[in-house]
């Protein structure tokens, strides 16, 4: 591939990988909390708390990256917090990118995991309580194993709408070649220079490979979860 491509655009599909991959597993605690909490939790704000997991997805991508300037930049009430506490930038480094992909694929991964929660038979879950396994127990010896196609799944969608992410990183750590420039803004970059439309043919069909192979994985791994489910 390293043939095919320059540095450079090898460089932006490196880093398109290592942001997606760290936003996705960043992600997965939180998810899974958050699914937990929406699916079996009744508390009072738990509407609310379902609008603004799933407000990055009605936004403009533009607007949550500005929101994350003022926030998590170095002069906001958290960037400045975590800059002083433990010395991390976050705004135009690509950890604040893989930061903008986390918060974009959230609602997607929340979702996901949440529908296969639901999914469960709490009858399962309730034997297994009455046979005196603790909440935290049933979670992790039924509930889990059963959501794991969704988990995989939710897992997946993250990923991939972190890989396809543009709006919400470029507002918030800008487009640094070697630094903060993904698949998405490096394929922009082209589309605005003469002569650069073989550049930007090149990274726009690695980033459909990428995604459809995201996808077959996905189905690939949740048929093959649920099968050896149903086998025990």
């Amino acid at each position: 591939m390293s043939a095919w491509l320059t540095p450079e655009e090898w460089t932006a599909v490196r880093l398109s990988l290592i942001v997606a991959t760290t936003a996705m597993l960043a992600s997965l605690p939180l998810g899974l909390a958050v699914a937990w909490l929406l699916a079996r939790g009744r508390f009072w704000g738990k509407s609310l708390l379902d609008a603004v997991i799933h407000l990055p997805l009605i936004l403009p991508p533009v607007v949550t990256g500005y929101l994350l300037l003022i926030g998590f930049g170095r002069r906001g009430p958290i960037g400045q917090l975590l800059y002083d506490w433990f010395g991390i930038v976050l705004s135009f480094r690509w950890t604040g990118a893989a930061l903008a992909c986390a918060v974009m694929g959230f609602p997607l991964m929340v979702r996901a995991i949440r529908l296969s929660i639901e999914a469960i038979d709490r009858k399962l879950e309730d034997a297994a309580g009455t046979l005196g396994a603790g909440p935290f127990w049933v979670f992790l010896t039924v509930t889990l194993p059963l959501a794991l196609p969704g988990i995989l799944a939710g897992m997946i969608l993250c990923f991939a709408k972190a890989m396809g992410e543009f709006g919400a990183t470029i507002t918030f750590v800008s487009n640094i070649p070697g630094e903060t420039q993904t698949l998405p803004s490096a394929i922009y970059t082209f589309t605005q220079v003469p002569n650069g439309d073989a550049g930007a043919m090149r990274l726009t069909l690695i980033s459909i490979a990428i995604s459809v192979a995201a996808l077959f994985a996905s189905e690939f791994l949740a048929r093959l979860v649920g099968r050896r489910i149903a086998v025990e």
